[in-house]
């Protein structure tokens, strides 16, 4: 029974630890990915114009995460708050110390209106002040992606 309860313990403590990876170069969260073919971030809206949906590969720089479990994290845009990028089926998260490192992205992307809801909670995720999550009163209509897989590069 003592083996027993060690070995669960241990196998507990490797489970947890392998979510934690260091952002660090040639890190891939989720499925595993190269960067080959991926296009910029900003080249993502001009996709989006042309077609509701983009399936492949996107490029940039992370701004923010969530500074609770890194269950999401934005791509910076030339103009705009940002890109969301949330990841399928909530299945990993991203290390908290993501932030300024440049990611590729393998998923689906496409437009979508995000409630006031959701944008006080993930302005409270962020770590925005109680008079920042204050301000937001009206829906916004943003680019979304959901990631299957980040690889650090």
């Amino acid at each position: 029974m003592k083996y027993l309860l060690s070995f669960a313990f241990l196998f507990a403590a490797f489970c947890g630890f392998s979510q934690i990876k260091e952002a660090s170069k040639n890190v891939t969260y989720g499925a595993k990915i190269t960067a080959s073919g991926a296009i910029e971030v900003n080249l993502l809206e001009e996709k989006l114009n042309a077609t509701d949906t983009y399936i492949g590969k996107v490029k940039g720089t992370v701004i923010s995460v969530c500074e609770k479990k890194g269950c999401w994290m934005k791509l910076s845009q030339t103009d705009g708050d940002g890109i969301m990028i949330r990841f399928k089926d909530y299945k990993f998260f991203m290390s908290k110390n993501i932030v300024g490192k440049d990611v590729v992205l393998d998923g689906v992307g496409k437009k979508t209106t995000t409630s006031v809801e959701m944008l006080k909670h993930y302005a409270e995720d962020g770590g925005k002040s109680k008079e920042e999550i204050e301000k937001i009163t009206e829906p916004k209509t943003e680019i979304e992606f959901i990631a299957n897989g980040v690889l650090v590069i």
